[in-house]
């Protein structure tokens, strides 16, 4: 009787542990939901600054890497004969006004003297290579001295504390969780999994394969959305090709 009641006992303390075990189950399916993480490369919002004239350069301001602020002069271009013909444009454009005042030029001969001005002083103002932006220079492809043509590209540029992005390929299954202006986490798994803010910037309209540069066989034949995550990085920790794991929770 006693070695009966006592595997009751226990059969009833299994029941019970199991119980316990497919209750804390579920409380952590609903209450802990569980976290998915997916990889990207930051990248760079990237300007490409290049001459609009033909003409050697005399001075380069900033190297790369530096800090800049929009406005910045970057560099100068001799420009000798567009510093000639905004001369000459101009000494023209003053005599033409007093004539035209005086009754002694026409109106279409004045439009035209003062529009070949404007134009030369448009083509001076190309000879200071301005910065459309505050960020960094990420390169710099000619040095004092070099000539330039129409074209040629001079300076990389970024906002790196403001336009950096990464682009995850996320599943059919929690693409419907995916909003824009959706705020998501990001972490740098070399720093312990810092935590940085991103925000849904864009979310492919059509699925398709896991690129190519996944790694098993099986991931790439699955369906996926890509979707790009824009980052704060006020401090430029981020840089451009670190790889950051973006958290999704499984709702």
């Amino acid at each position: 009787m006693e070695n009966g009641k006592s595997s009751n006992t226990i059969k009833k303390q299994i029941g019970i542990l199991i119980l316990i075990i497919c209750l804390g189950f579920v409380i952590k399916i609903i209450f802990f939901p569980p976290n998915f993480y997916y990889a990207g490369t930051l990248e760079a919002t990237k300007i490409d600054i290049s001459s609009r004239l033909v003409s050697v350069i005399s001075k380069n301001n900033y190297q790369e890497g530096s800090t800049i602020t929009k406005g910045d002069t970057l560099m100068s271009l001799a420009c000798e004969d567009h510093h000639l013909a905004q001369k000459i444009a101009a000494q023209n454009f003053i005599r033409a006004a007093r004539l035209y005042k005086q009754g002694s030029q026409s109106e279409e001969s004045y439009d035209q003297i003062k529009n070949r001005k404007e134009e030369a002083d448009l083509r001076l103002s190309w000879c200071t290579i301005v910065s459309p932006i505050s960020g960094t220079i990420l390169n710099k492809y000619h040095e004092e001295g070099e000539m330039v043509n129409v074209g040629t590209k001079l300076f990389t540029l970024a906002n790196l504390k403001a336009d950096l992005y990464a682009t995850i390929y996320i599943p059919q299954e929690l693409i419907f969780q995916i909003k824009i202006g959706q705020k998501l986490s990001g972490y740098l798994p070399e720093m312990n999994m810092r935590k940085f803010d991103g925000i849904v910037a864009k979310v492919a309209e059509e699925a398709e394969f896991t690129p190519k540069n996944v790694q098993t066989r099986e991931e790439r034949t699955r369906l996926v959305f890509a979707v790009d995550i824009s980052f704060q990085n006020p401090e430029e920790i981020l840089k451009p090709g670190m790889t950051i794991e973006v958290k999704i929770e499984d709702k």
